[in-house]
């Protein structure tokens, strides 16, 4: 009998990798992916922990899934991930129709857990942190032709007192470098061009001699590699070796996705994330100055526990001055067992102030955004063509900066390199036309 299975991924990319590696384990088992998740034998959610927002819409989206369960005797319901990790049995005391809950160190035995929850009815929690687990030697199946994720560290050594993530995945991790590479080198044979590195604190990489400079740079110089992005990096590790081997090696894009959080020293401080506002600034300065055309984008959180306006003013200057190309913004969310929800309680924020600085936060990030999309129009860019656009009878590409484009043309494109023309701008995204095919 043939055995199906569905995957839902909310968060990172960290976590859309992670569900290529279960796709990956089941197929190997002689599972078959189905189209809806109505229709698996097998349902599995893999989840963000990092807001409480995010996990609210898991647990409304399994409640979803129920309904699919009642009509469809036999089928299991597992929560897979973050989440999982930081819940663990009261996952299944809250949503007692969930079947598992399996943590981000359990999927390699995703199957045998299948097995027992089939046989038992349910009730099976396995999110046992495992120091030694990298997934080595285990296929993935990867849902793009053209571009790949490459998780090469896993877990967390910095302690941000608002991260869940060190609870939830353990300490950093790394794989050997010469693993890493092999996987490059045959996805490279396969036609996979452009290749995401992947890690909590991708750039603090190291590995018996091996730093991340000196994976970045061979990566780069790998036979059919011909673009290399990492995320996400922490301002710490970007180290003036980094930058140069950034500047230096032509696979490596001008784009780099570097969290702040704040432009606050005093909320910096609190957060423990062991760099000055000054700092973060000299480290900007250093990649413009080698990398005059580099595209930035950043995280920051308003709200955070003591933030006065004052503070809040410090983050809005901050991003006047460095003109972020786009960035990720929140309200804060305490998370249990994080030090920052142990601070005094006249240190709350209030609901409506942090919301309010959101808006004007997320207004300044539009505004500027929206002045460097404008400098770009009728300009030229390569672009890769990754996919048919949802919308329209266009294709989606990206640039090396990380700038999506819709263009028109045919779906055989996807894949290839071209030379569009910038022509217009609406939010985030750019529409172009070839003018090199």
């Amino acid at each position: 009998m043939v055995k199906t299975y569905w995957v839902e991924t909310y968060g990172c990319q960290m976590n859309l990798s992670d569900s290529e590696l279960m796709e990956g384990i089941l197929a190997a088992d002689g599972y078959t992916r189905v189209s809806a998740a109505e229709e698996a034998d097998v349902i599995l959610v893999n989840t963000c922990a990092i807001r409480e927002h995010a996990e609210q819409r898991v647990l409304g989206r399994v409640a979803e899934l129920n309904r699919a369960k009642r009509q469809r005797p036999g089928t299991l319901i597992g929560v897979c991930g973050c989440m999982a990790q930081r819940l663990g049995a009261k996952l299944i005391e809250r949503a007692q129709y969930v079947d598992m809950v399996i943590g981000p160190d359990a999927y390699r035995s995703l199957p045998q857990l299948i097995e027992q929850a089939g046989c038992n009815g349910g009730g099976v929690v396995e999110i046992e942190l495992n120091p030694a687990e990298n997934y080595e030697g285990l296929e993935l199946r990867r849902h793009s032709r053209v571009s790949a994720w490459i998780p090469i560290q896993r877990g967390c050594n910095y302690r941000c007192t608002f991260c869940i993530v060190p609870h939830t995945r353990g300490p950093e991790k790394n794989r050997e470098p010469l693993a890493i590479l092999q996987e490059i080198t045959g996805l490279a044979q396969q036609g996979i061009t452009e290749f995401t590195l992947l890690g909590q604190t991708v750039n603090s990489y190291a590995y018996d001699g091996w730093d991340f400079p000196r994976l970045l740079r061979a990566v780069g110089r790998l036979p059919g590699v011909r673009r290399v992005r990492f995320t996400s990096p922490h301002p710490n590790d970007l180290t003036r070796e980094l930058v140069e081997v950034m500047a230096e090696e032509d696979a490596i894009c001008p784009h780099l996705h570097l969290p702040v959080q704040s432009g606050s020293n005093r909320v910096l401080k609190r957060m423990a994330r062991r760099h000055t506002r000054e700092e973060y600034l000299a480290k900007v300065d250093m990649l413009r100055e080698r990398i005059p055309h580099i595209a930035l984008t950043t995280d920051i959180i308003v709200g955070f526990p003591a933030e006065d306006e004052s503070d809040f003013e410090a983050t809005l200057d901050l991003l006047r001055t460095v003109r972020y190309d786009d960035a990720f913004t929140f309200r804060y969310s305490p998370r249990e067992g994080t030090p920052s929800t142990r601070m005094k309680e006249d240190w709350h924020v209030p609901e409506h102030v942090a919301q309010g600085r959101l808006e004007r936060l997320i207004a300044l990030v539009r505004e500027v955004a929206a002045e460097r999309n404008l400098a770009e129009l009728g300009r030229t860019a390569e672009v890769l063509i990754e996919k048919r656009a949802r919308r329209g009878n266009l294709l989606q590409a990206r640039t090396d900066t990380h700038k999506v484009v819709l263009i028109p043309g045919p779906d055989e494109w996807i894949g290839r390199y071209l030379k569009v023309a910038l022509t217009g701008t609406s939010g985030a995204t750019f529409t172009g036309f070839p003018i090199e095919t």
